[in-house]
């Protein structure tokens, strides 16, 4: 994923993997070329990564440790605001900040309470982001705290920020600033031993109802689930499509006329259930409009319900529809890594359908251009897409040995056409730049292959 980078944020000492000659370790000074690579990717300093070793497939495991294990120091060594140490009910309140770059937000400092509830299961435990409505932010995040502590979904982690600023556009928990939070709180969760990072939620209330929905859509491949209640957003924010492989819960009140947010969750609904026939067990989904209620509902099912799913972060089919969320775009999706993008102009979005099986990926790549159909409020509701081919750009499809037998040729076909045919060698160089790109221990890939879309 390209990062927000931000020096004046992301303050970095020199990191250093802390080597030995274990097996979970490099040596040291390939551990610090490794280390120096990771630093860079964080904090914005142009460092090549010159390591390509070969690795046997049964070496792969004990390479992933490896790297992971790089990643891990160089996280820990950064000079950076971390994680509070969670606290129960039953302990004194603490309160962790963020200071948000000031780039994206000036003067923004995002106030947090990081509670725990329940023993930690043996895999660590479930993450849940909440993030509140449009109110006072005061008293909104203070609900927020009391919601969380009610919730039936112990053993749990709940991370609850509140808003900096509670006014206009920057009352929005999906713009770039906000976009830098979450990823530093993905980054930081999967390096914490004690947070699964396949139990991972996003979830909000009205303002962060719509925040979560389109929040689930660009971050699919990092969630187990994301619960937005009270919401409902036009799905041109939000392609219900990048939801396959995840939990999606969405609640709203049958009179919750506000913004059409019960036309949205409507629309939602519709759309969802039509891909969930398209392909059965992908897109779960609990989605309901509460009878007889408004913008009040009982909030209580979204987070037991999200709760039984995990992540598959090493899917065989996905859909991905790469847009733009307040001026930025993901640059990776699950096993992809865009290096040039096949997009002709801003309007447009590339499309990815990827379905692995035998050896084989099946990549169809196409242009997707939106016509609004329909507004409400004076806001585009509903839309009609158009599809082109993509004749341009290039990616790169990293490969997992869950999916692939890396002593046979691996096949890549993209809209049709065979465009590689070959075997591939498990390598350093892959895992050392997957981990970079997704900071993901689930995706930690051992080889890659470059594809040029035409």
């Amino acid at each position: 994923m390209k990062k927000i980078i931000l020096a004046s944020a992301l303050l970095a000492v020199a990191a250093f993997c802390h080597a030995d000659n274990g097996n979970d370790r490099f040596p040291k000074g390939k551990a610090s070329k490794i280390s120096e690579y990771f630093t860079g990717t964080i904090t914005g300093e142009e460092v090549k990564n010159k390591l390509n070793d070969k690795i046997d497939v049964d070496e792969i495991e004990e390479t992933r440790r490896k790297v992971w294990n790089c990643w891990k120091d160089a996280v820990e060594d950064l000079d950076e605001e971390k994680l509070i140490a969670p606290f129960t009910k039953d302990e004194p309140r603490d309160t962790g900040y963020w200071r948000l770059p000031e780039e994206l937000e000036p003067e923004a400092i995002m106030p947090y309470y990081f509670i725990k509830k329940g023993e930690k299961p043996e895999k660590g435990y479930p993450l849940f982001l909440y993030m509140h409505g449009s109110g006072p932010k005061t008293s909104e995040w203070e609900n927020g705290f009391k919601l969380c502590h009610s919730y039936d979904d112990a053993p749990s982690l709940h991370f609850i920020p509140q808003i900096p600023n509670g006014y206009g556009e920057l009352y929005r928990w999906a713009i770039q600033s906000k976009q830098w939070a979450w990823e530093k709180l993905l980054r930081l969760a999967f390096v914490n031993g004690d947070i699964d990072p396949n139990r991972i939620y996003f979830f909000g209330i009205s303002e962060g109802g719509y925040g979560s929905q389109r929040l689930a859509s660009f971050y699919a491949d990092y969630l187990a689930g994301a619960g937005p209640m009270a919401g409902g957003e036009p799905l041109k924010n939000a392609p219900m499509e990048n939801l396959a492989n995840i939990a999606f819960s969405l609640r709203t009140g049958e009179y919750d006329y506000g913004f059409a947010r019960n036309v949205m969750t409507q629309n939602a609904a519709a759309t969802i259930d039509s891909l969930a026939k398209a392909h059965p067990g992908l897109y779960n989904n609990f989605i309901e409009i509460v009878p007889g209620m408004g913008h009040g509902i009982n909030y209580e099912k979204t987070a037991p319900w999200l709760k039984e799913f995990s992540r598959n972060a090493n899917p065989t089919y996905f859909y991905w529809e790469d847009y733009d969320m307040y001026g930025r775009h993901r640059t990776g999706f699950y096993n992809i890594k865009v290096n040039e993008v096949s997009r002709n102009n801003h309007e447009e979005r590339t499309c990815y359908e990827m379905n692995i099986s035998d050896n084989t990926v099946n990549l169809t790549v196409k242009n997707a251009t939106y016509t609004t159909t329909k507004s409400l409020y004076n806001i585009p509701m509903f839309f009609s897409r158009s599809y082109t081919p993509a004749k341009k750009g290039n990616i790169t499809i990293y490969l997992s040995e869950k999916h692939f037998d890396f002593t046979k040729p691996v096949k890549i076909v993209v809209n049709g056409k065979e465009v590689f045919n070959d075997k591939v060698k498990p390598n350093l160089k892959a895992m050392i730049e997957s981990c970079a790109e997704f900071f993901d221990p689930e995706r930690v890939f051992p080889a890659s292959i470059d594809v040029d879309i035409k």
